[in-house]
């Protein structure tokens, strides 16, 4: 009997479409896993503004965890928008029962518009509890800098960064240099045996970024779920990131930053579609 790869995405509610929950379902659904859901809290957003949040009870964050991963195959796990620490405890108890391959962890905590997404006490609950469980983190500049402590201004201060990170117990960490300036955009992806492997893309001239981050790893955790190793499950994700950044770049939604074109293609790429996205140990 033919089944699909399944992937549970622990996340934030994005009422317009294009982060949060539904920007993970988009591309896993686009990429060809199986996605499922359980919602950590509730955002009225738009392009624009993030207006109001209200967090989920954690009791239920916890059944919609359960259920899932009672009757699901599911193995990979992606972590998004976690909000409060009380949710953050109760998600770190509810996965240490389950025997999980793979957990992405996105410590998503400002809005492209600026609006906080994480309570204060919750940043010392996804250091302590969630950090040491992941496969992988993938902060971008500004939240590698508020895990590790660290200005993170150019590549060498990445590496610092990623090392405090090991320190605290990380596996590896993807550290997303699109907040830096230049032609190209980079990521790093570091562990703790091994030399760094740098990806790259052009940077693409859009407004159209909402909800960049929880695309990218949710795409990192659905070619995981496929079958591939991180360094090309990292490569994949790019690759798709690049193109539903560039397939979006002129579509009008919305007056502010709006989505990518998850849809772009709906299938899986296959390992020669990574090849024009530049991979370098």
């Amino acid at each position: 009997m033919k089944t699909y790869p399944v992937v549970l995405t622990i996340a934030g509610s994005d009422s317009s479409g294009g982060a949060g929950i539904q920007a993970d379902l988009k591309t896993m659904s686009s990429i060809g896993v199986f996605g499922t859901s359980a919602i950590t809290a509730i955002t009225a957003q738009n392009t624009c503004e993030v207006r109001a949040i209200q967090g989920i009870d954690p009791d239920i964050v916890r059944q919609q965890i359960e259920a899932v991963l009672d009757d699901l195959p599911c193995h990979t796990v992606k972590l998004g928008m976690l909000y409060a620490r009380p949710t953050i405890e109760a998600i770190a108890d509810c996965l240490a029962h389950y025997p999980l391959d793979h957990i992405v962890l996105d410590p998503v905590m400002v809005s492209t518009s600026g609006c906080r997404l994480i309570e204060e006490e919750a940043i010392e609950a996804v250091k302590s509890l969630l950090l040491p469980r992941a496969t992988l983190v993938t902060p971008n500049i500004p939240e590698a800098e508020i895990l590790s402590g660290l200005p993170v201004t150019n590549e060498r201060e990445m590496e610092r960064a990623a090392q405090r990170l090991f320190q605290i117990g990380c596996r590896a960490v993807l550290i997303k240099g699109g907040h830096l300036e230049g032609a190209e955009s980079y990521d790093l992806l570091f562990t703790p045996q091994a030399d760094p492997v740098r990806y790259t893309s052009p940077r693409i001239a859009t407004r159209n970024t909402h909800g960049t981050g929880c695309t990218f790893s949710s795409a990192i955790a659905s070619y995981l779920a496929l079958g591939r190793d991180l360094p090309d499950a990292v490569a994949a994700a790019k690759t798709y990131l690049t193109r539903a950044l560039e397939a979006g770049a002129d579509v009008t939604i919305g007056h502010g930053h709006g989505a990518v074109n998850h849809l772009f293609a709906p299938c899986v790429l296959t390992p020669r579609d990574d090849e024009d996205t530049n991979k370098n140990g």
